[in-house]
């Protein structure tokens, strides 16, 4: 882990590495709810006449819902989707996610965020969701954790991930530099959009894709899953 941090040190040309915050991302790191949006992108996605296989939810996931709209039309439709018309089927994807099973909070990752309130970090939660029936849960499923004001979501910037400026939100939301600042994510997009950003970023493999997934967009640490990097913690934080 120290090799990782003096990396990324010297990738940026920062004189030192002081973590603050750490931004998380929501599905697939906070709740183990990627299947669940992997099933309704597909059944709504078919319903509008749209090929869209469930294991391309997660290669598009972190990508703001209207945009992997617009981008799959573009691809089969050949044509640019309105504002309005994604909207509709951004609505429809979003109706049959709230029919699936409640989401579990994903395995480790409140624990992790016990130790990080313990050392003094402030978490912000950054995700390119727009999903209500998510959103609304994560101040009542992490009490004392997670702050409605520390959440950044699709609905806050115009540009969602792989673009840097959700997690530029984040930073502005807990007032701290890239060097201060860790990200965890566990999308490939997510990855890419926090290197963009210039965070430390550990990414968490939750799903199906292969570690090159994530470690291609620039990953400093690649951990298996959330409750390792609970394990890990402590001794991550005293190397930083």
């Amino acid at each position: 882990m120290k090799k990782a941090i003096q990396l990324y040190l010297k990738k940026y040309g920062f004189g030192h590495f002081c973590p603050k915050a750490v931004l998380f991302d929501m599905d697939g790191v906070i709740y183990d709810s990627m299947r669940n949006h992997a099933l309704s992108w597909h059944q709504s996605m078919a319903a509008a006449g749209i090929q869209m296989d469930e294991s391309e939810a997660y290669l598009y996931e972190g990508m703001r819902g209207v945009e992997t709209i617009k981008l799959k039309a573009r691809q089969q439709w050949h044509r640019e989707l309105t504002d309005e018309e994604a909207q509709r089927l951004y609505e429809l994807k979003a109706s049959i996610f709230s029919q699936c099973p409640p989401a579990p909070k994903m395995e480790g990752t409140e624990e992790l965020m016990r130790q990080i309130k313990a050392c003094g970090l402030q978490i912000c939660v950054v995700t390119g969701s727009g999903q209500h029936t998510l959103l609304n849960k994560l101040t009542k499923d992490f009490p004392g954790l997670i702050q409605q004001d520390l959440i950044v979501t699709s609905y806050d910037v115009k540009r969602g991930k792989p673009a840097p400026d959700p997690y530029l939100a984040g930073m502005r939301k807990v007032n701290t530099n890239p060097w201060e600042t860790i990200v965890v994510e566990n999308a490939p997009l997510g990855v890419q959009a926090a290197v963009a950003a210039q965070c430390f970023t550990i990414a968490v493999n939750t799903g199906p894709l292969p570690d090159q997934e994530l470690t291609s967009k620039g990953a400093d640490i690649i951990m298996p899953d959330m409750l390792t990097f609970s394990q890990q913690w402590e001794t991550f934080y005293k190397e930083c």
